[in-house]
């Protein structure tokens, strides 16, 4: 296994509409082909390819309460097309 660098990450509360509205830009962005992620002074530029691994992960946690998360995350390998066939996992 390589060496894991974690370029952005983000974690706040916001309301099912707030996070709607989030999704619908990133997938616009996706569909464009690039999406710049900005907090602060740091800032994030990704270039998507046109194919890519869609996961996504529901899970539940009990504890004192019941946790529940939806996870939805895309992989690729930088400049290979998938036109191959094998699946980048």
């Amino acid at each position: 296994m390589g060496i894991e660098t974690i370029l952005f990450k983000s974690e706040e509360k916001k309301t099912k509409n707030e996070i709607a509205n989030t999704l619908r830009t990133i997938a616009d962005k996706i569909e464009l082909g690039q999406l710049t992620l900005k907090q602060d002074q740091a800032e994030t530029v990704l270039e998507f390819p046109d194919q890519m691994v869609l996961e996504l992960k529901v899970e539940e946690e009990q504890g004192k309460r019941l946790k529940k998360s939806l996870e939805i995350e895309l992989e690729w390998i930088v400049g290979e097309t998938g036109s191959s066939g094998i699946q980048v996992l």
